[in-house]
């Protein structure tokens, strides 16, 4: 494949990636930690880092999103939907160390 090509589709990948969450999340008015921290522009695996510390910093603060289910393959996984409120609440304690996500928890403070 040529490079070029390469980085136009993974330039259109994330994307489409980050403007599904972003409707999703508009749709529905909820959505998981992962799900808004992808509607901020970073890749899967980093937003599943950035939620794992956001959910340690609700749980100090009392946030409690929304009980629900979601889908994992062939399993149905429980998880936690939060409003963009909600959101803001928990990026503005979030002590972020990496360039990259401090610029997403600036973003998630200012989406609500």
């Amino acid at each position: 494949m040529i490079r070029s090509t390469r980085a136009r589709r993974q330039t259109l990948k994330a994307r489409s990636r980050t403007t599904r969450a972003q409707a999703r999340i508009q749709r529905r008015g909820t959505g998981t930690l992962a799900s808004h921290v992808m509607a901020q522009g970073l890749a899967p695996r980093e937003a599943r880092s950035v939620a794992g510390t956001l959910r340690k910093v609700a749980a100090k603060l009392g946030v409690i999103g929304r009980a629900a289910r979601t889908h994992a393959g062939r399993h149905m996984r429980d998880c936690r939907r939060f409003t963009a409120a909600q959101v803001a609440v928990i990026a503005a304690n979030y002590k972020a160390r990496k360039p990259a996500y401090k610029l997403v928890a600036a973003r998630l403070a200012l989406a609500a």
